[in-house]
């Protein structure tokens, strides 16, 4: 028995309160196990004085389990009466059997030696104030990402001087094109009809530059898109329309041209700001990046100096401006640019704030990489799920790789968090921080719906970016950023790519298996780059194939089973098979 592969704490994603009543466990083992049983039961039931109890629970084996690369995830959620929880592990491989403690592995001669103190795993107390909640509207969202100044121009009084004609085409990082607030509004008929229920807006208060990113002022929507007025009807009109509204949170860093900033340039040592930012050689110069870190910046960006989440001071003026966005803006969400750089002292001041304010607003951060350190009920809800972009896509990178390896890719990506955190992630495959979808699969129209099939079957809130819907091109940045088609939308031109788009996301609104959290990989097809998974719920099971292979294969579905979604599917005979076309996709309620 490999007991180095082997392991569990009583904290992070291993143990942990789904709800009042309900306790999640999880053991992580190596392909050596065979079975695995918890002994679990009342820290309690067999007293607590004279020194002879002997404790016992109730011996149950661990059925559920997800296959990662080099490991194997066991998972089962335990009821405690009393809401105590004591517990350890039965580990089978083969003819050995080993028992797991908190302090070890020993054999059952070992486990009752006598004078043997035994050091259970325990759950002390299930809190229902400690219980993780996280906003139950997030897991029926589809989001829409947009880039305000390349959405849509709809009051070109607003232009800042040197606007371009709005145009489809590669921009450049300093260009201008006039989008703004009212575009937005102008073509909240459009989302609706699309099937968007919400709105994440990239940043609209005071910055020179295009991308907002360098705050001047956080109370100011930016003149060039309009008025806080006007920012207020957006979400009034988008609330109306079923809509909700997220917006970007740049408190990692100000621009450089903001008031407390210019000040700390004017006073140096002798500001009042001086400690709200990250000064470390005074006095300040200036006309360079930060490398040498005489002040610490967004990356080495001189012109985003980072602020001190540390400082009380920042984080009471911070939450001043949070407080004030809900008051004014009736916002739903916030996305915290650069998430993981902040303070995880002022998280919790936000989230105890905000929880307040609207017990189901949405705290989302901007983290690229493994986040339980900010997803443990005190700080985000969830964080952007750019592991998952990366697991669906490696799948067509590696064109070696059979459908075993996307299945453990998928399922490390959902055995990293507490299941209601996987309910609410933010999953998107592309932003304005990557290069387009359709790049990425470098122009393949098919691959491209084949990953947003995964996307839009996926635990968690699916994001598209704005122009994915017409299937748009884009590099890196700042080409990821071009203007929206709207001449070739409203010609005509891009109807296929919108009817493909909108039965995407018809089909998850109106399917809860595509939102469930419970799915499994029965790689029931021979051919091994066939992917297959079933999403379960309680109203039924839904069934996902992806032919990533070079030739059309032949898929045997039930017979009844109603198809939901497809593309290259010539439909199946009378003996239940059909034939998927090379790329092709299909999606069928079983």
């Amino acid at each position: 028995m490999n007991l180095g592969a082997i392991y569990h704490r009583t904290s992070d994603q291993y143990c942990y309160c789904l709800d009042p009543d309900s306790l999640v466990i999880n053991i992580k083992t190596g392909y050596d196990i065979d079975h695995v049983y918890i002994i679990h039961g009342d820290p309690y039931e067999a007293g607590i004085m004279g020194g002879c109890e002997r404790w016992s629970g109730r011996r149950e084996e661990i059925f559920f389990k997800k296959s990662l690369k080099d490991h194997i995830w066991w998972t089962t959620t335990l009821f405690p009466e009393y809401k105590r929880c004591k517990y350890y592990f039965e580990l089978h491989c083969g003819d050995e059997c080993m028992y797991y403690f908190e302090d070890g592995f020993y054999t059952e001669d070992e486990m009752n030696q006598d004078g043997k103190a035994l050091s259970y795993f325990i759950m002390p107390w299930m809190n229902p104030c400690d219980v993780f909640t996280t906003p139950s509207w997030v897991n029926d969202t589809v989001w829409y990402q947009i880039f305000p100044e390349r959405f849509c121009n709809g009051d070109h009084s607003l232009d800042p001087d040197g606007v371009l004609d709005w145009e489809y085409k590669e921009t450049g990082f300093r260009d201008f094109y006039g989008g703004d607030i009212k575009g937005i509004r102008d073509k909240i008929p459009y989302l609706k009809d699309l099937g968007i229920t919400g709105i994440y807006l990239n940043p609209v208060f005071e910055s020179k530059s295009n991308h907002k990113y360098n705050t001047r002022d956080y109370k100011k929507v930016d003149s060039h898109f309009g008025t806080n007025d006007d920012l207020r009807a957006l979400v009034d009109e988008a609330h109306a329309a079923g809509i909700r509204v997220m917006l970007d949170a740049v408190f990692n860093h100000t621009g450089s041209d903001h008031p407390m900033w210019i000040d700390v340039l004017e006073n140096g040592e002798k500001s009042r700001y001086a400690s709200w930012y990250m000064v470390n050689k005074w006095p300040i110069e200036t006309g360079r990046d930060t490398r040498d870190g005489r002040f610490y910046s967004f990356a080495f960006a001189e012109h985003m100096p980072k602020l001190n989440t540390s400082n009380p001071e920042v984080v009471d003026y911070l939450l001043d401006i949070i407080r004030f966005w809900i008051d004014t803006f009736d916002i739903d969400g916030l996305r915290f640019d650069v998430g993981n750089e902040v303070s995880h002292s002022f998280l919790r001041a936000v989230r105890y704030m905000t929880k307040r304010m609207k017990d189901d607003f949405y705290l989302l951060g901007e983290i690229w990489h493994d986040s339980v350190n900010w997803l443990r009920g005190d700080e985000y809800d969830a964080v952007m799920n750019y592991p998952l972009a990366s697991a669906i896509s490696d799948f067509w990178i590696y064109k070696d790789r059979d459908r075993r390896s996307f299945e453990y890719d998928i399922n490390r990506c959902f055995t990293m968090y507490y299941s209601q955190v996987n309910d609410v992630l933010f999953n998107l495959l592309d932003s304005h921080d990557t290069n387009r979808l359709l790049d990425k699969v470098h122009g393949d129209i098919d691959v491209f719906y084949q990953q947003l099939a995964i996307l839009f079957t996926m635990p968690g809130s699916p994001c598209i970016y704005y122009g994915t819907e017409v299937a748009m091109e884009g590099g890196f940045d700042p080409d990821c950023r071009r203007c929206m088609p709207w001449d070739q939308i409203d010609s005509g031109l891009r109807d296929a790519e919108l009817s493909t788009m909108k039965a995407l996301i018809a089909m998850r609104k109106s399917t809860p298996a595509c939102k469930s959290r419970n799915f499994h990989f029965p790689n029931d097809i021979k051919e091994k780059r066939v992917i297959s998974y079933l999403k379960l719920d309680e109203s039924g099971t839904i069934a996902v194939y992806l032919n990533c292979e070079e030739d059309d294969v032949t898929i045997p579905i039930s017979a009844g089973s109603e198809v939901l979604f497809t593309r290259k599917w010539d439909g199946s005979d009378k003996d239940g098979t059909g034939v998927l076309g090379s790329k092709g996709v299909l999606i069928v309620r079983v």
